[in-house]
């Protein structure tokens, strides 16, 4: 019951406000529908820690840790980003940026972006998987177009060529998942590619096959996660899409792209008995952290410059689940939580503060602090936050990361700290004018939302002080999961 309306309420959110999303109430209706999710997560989680892992629907769906953790911060981001959206897209609407049939199309896709999200999560199948995958690509295109700009129009049209090219491949990757799979559960049809089934014989799958299947998994679903050198589309997409889908694309979209490579890599793991799936996420997860933050410096919009911060996030969380092992699984959950709590709430402030000035460029905001103190301190907490400045949670992961990597990765360290340090320095020099500079900006027909900027910036601090048991015990089991 619980997951069927985890499902429903989104699919029907979609439909509702595709037919009545102009309606001056649509936001009130998008936000709760979204709360309903949320609540529906919820109460799917509790089973999950009452009775254990769950299969569903035939055995296609399956729910564990894993999973209804990341079910459990899809649903609250999700909710947390309609109540933001309320006012944000009313202010949009005044200054002619959108029309009614825009916002009756960005209500609607908002709700089916989180029927795709989830489905994702929850499926057992991976053939649905990928499905689930290439729909969140789909209408997210529709929002990042929302404007109808040249230059949203051009980043539009670069995240769906570039993201459609890299899901041929996680296609391509599922076929030979499934020609490995066939040899051995023939006899079960297209239930071959459930996961579970394929988990509990993963040991007798090709390991030729499964090898070349994670190749092209990882570069396929690693688009999506926005790895170097697949991430050129991340950045355009957040700079030119409404702000509340940075939010969610950042918070929600590269989290789940980056479930599926490790849902993938448990498999391969265990039937090609070798350090390749291990390597290859090192690899990728390194040179993104590098790389993003290097190109740190020379962005000038803001969105932009969170969107390379969010690059270089991902990677260090894929980085960890390369090195794998107990300590390091945990860290890279915990760190996949905060950052999507952190950079959500950061594109939140990132946003009202755009409104408030009249442009992205982050040479023309400053004074934020005197123009408004809560959206200045706002974006200003959120930086700290996801620099890794204490008592903060990102802190905590990526301490947890860098002495797992000193202990089992040593060569590796150096070069994360340069560029956890390069990525410091570049983003607290744009920040810190940005808050604190001289006043320029104006007052916004609607009182910005900041109730989800600061409830998501106190859990990011709560979990660098005290993360409570219950949580510790569900990262625990789901990184005893990720290691086989």
């Amino acid at each position: 019951m619980e997951l069927l309306l985890l499902l429903i309420l989104p699919v029907g959110g979609a439909a509702w406000l595709g037919i009545a999303g102009a309606h001056r109430r649509a936001p009130e209706v998008n936000a709760a529908f979204s709360l309903g999710t949320f609540l529906a997560a919820c109460a799917l989680a509790v089973r999950v820690i009452r009775h254990g892992d769950l299969l569903l629907g035939q055995e296609q769906f399956f729910i564990d840790p894993f999973n209804v953790f990341l079910v459990t911060l899809t649903a609250f981001v999700g909710l947390t980003t309609a109540l933001f959206s309320r006012p944000y897209m009313r202010t949009e609407l005044d200054h002619g940026r959108l029309t009614p049939g825009r916002l009756r199309l960005y209500h609607s896709m908002y709700q089916l972006f989180m029927f795709t999200m989830l489905l994702a999560l929850t499926t057992n199948n991976m053939g649905l998987m990928w499905v689930a995958m290439e729909g969140a690509t789909l209408s997210t295109v529709l929002l990042v177009t929302l404007y109808r700009t040249p230059a949203s129009l051009e980043a539009g049209w670069k995240y769906f060529i570039l993201c459609g090219v890299g899901i041929a491949q996680a296609l391509f990757g599922t076929i030979l998942l499934y020609v490995a799979a066939e040899k051995v559960l023939g006899s079960q049809g297209v239930t071959a590619l459930l996961w579970t089934h394929l988990n509990a014989v993963k040991s007798q799958l090709e390991p030729t096959v499964l090898a070349l299947a994670f190749v092209f998994l990882l570069v396929g679903y690693g688009t999506k996660v926005g790895l170097v050198p697949l991430h050129s589309w991340l950045p355009d997409a957040h700079a030119e899409g409404p702000t509340p889908i940075s939010a969610v694309l950042s918070g929600l979209l590269l989290n789940v792209a980056l479930y599926a490579v490790v849902r993938s890599k448990v498999l391969v793991e265990g039937s090609v008995h070798s350090q390749l799936p291990s390597r290859l996420l090192m690899g990728f997860g390194l040179v993104s952290v590098v790389v993003a933050a290097l190109l740190l410096w020379r962005q000038r919009d803001i969105k932009r410059l969170f969107a390379y911060s969010s690059i270089e996030h991902m990677g260090i969380a894929t980085f960890a689940f390369g090195m794998g092992g107990p300590i390091a699984n945990f860290a890279a959950l915990l760190h996949m939580t905060v950052h999507s709590l952190t950079k959500s709430s950061i594109f939140f402030t990132a946003g009202h503060a755009t409104q408030k000035t009249g442009t992205q460029e982050m040479d023309r905001i400053r004074g934020l602090i005197t123009l408004s103190p809560t959206v200045g301190w706002g974006l200003m907490l959120g930086s700290l936050a996801i620099l890794g400045v204490p008592p903060f949670g990102v802190f905590t992961s990526e301490f947890l990361i860098l002495t797992t990597a000193m202990r089992t990765q040593p060569w590796a360290t150096p070069i994360l700290l340069a560029a956890l340090a390069v990525a410091f320095a570049a983003i607290f020099s744009k920040v810190q004018p940005m808050v604190f500079g001289e006043t320029t900006g104006r007052r916004l027909p609607h009182a910005p939302a900041l109730l989800p900027v600061f409830a998501h910036l106190a859990i990011v601090l709560l979990l660098g002080l005290y993360i409570p048991p219950y949580l510790a015990d569900w990262y625990r089991a789901a990184a005893h999961l990720i290691g086989g």
